[in-house]
């Protein structure tokens, strides 16, 4: 119960994370907020950043939900798991760019730009180990041996963490947004803008080392 414990805070301490960078949209919601004078438009941009989001975290966890569902290749998938999220954070620490693409989408597309940047920033691949990490402290390998009852079971959890995370990113990030519209104003953002970016590129090598490590001295 303690290892499900540190796994859950993961997801949510990732989430609230995200809420909190501006990179992940929430200026966004409070300029929609701001041109339509209304707080209406404010609370739907963070409906539709939540989607999109969601979206892309669903995209990175699925896969795996399906791939551990074949029990005995769980070591070997956890291993390359951590090291595609290693080898990804290395990547953002050397290369913190934005994707020019990013830049050419609309504004009015606010959904599909949320799924963009949060594959771009690897929002749902940093949560992959620790959603393997939660599918064996569910000793799910052994509690349900059927591939079938197995992959289910995978899908209800990868489902669970990518609600979680991204309800702890609205929380966070609706939380500065509604501050920003409501008492601090646009010039708020304009001179406090403050960008986590090479933080998440260290955390993500960080959060796959620990995963690496933890594979490697697994008793099975």
């Amino acid at each position: 119960m303690g290892t499900m414990a540190w796994l859950w805070l993961a997801v949510i301490a990732s989430g609230l994370y995200h809420g909190i960078n501006p990179g992940m949209g929430w200026p966004l919601a409070v300029s929609s907020g701001l041109m339509e004078k209304s707080p209406r438009a404010l609370f739907g941009a963070l409906g539709i950043l939540a989607i999109g989001h969601l979206a892309a975290t669903l995209l990175m966890l699925l896969p795996f939900a399906l791939l551990v569902a074949v029990a005995e290749w769980r070591r070997p998938i956890q291993a390359a798991a951590a090291l595609i999220v290693i080898g990804f954070g290395l990547f953002r620490v050397l290369n913190p760019r934005h994707p020019r693409a990013l830049a050419k989408i609309p504004p009015t597309q606010l959904g599909f730009w949320s799924f963009a940047v949060a594959i771009a920033h690897g929002a749902g691949l940093m949560l992959v180990p620790i959603y393997l990490g939660l599918c064996q402290a569910s000793d799910l390998d052994r509690s349900h041996p059927a591939a079938s009852t197995l992959a289910s079971a995978n899908l209800g959890i990868a489902l669970l963490v990518a609600l979680v995370h991204v309800a702890a990113m609205i929380v966070a990030g609706g939380s500065l947004a509604w501050a920003v519209y409501r008492y601090l104003g646009v010039r708020f953002v304009s001179k406090s803008w403050f960008n986590l970016d090479k933080v998440w590129a260290i955390s993500l090598v960080l959060v796959g080392g620990i995963a690496l490590a933890f594979n490697l001295v697994d008793p099975m």
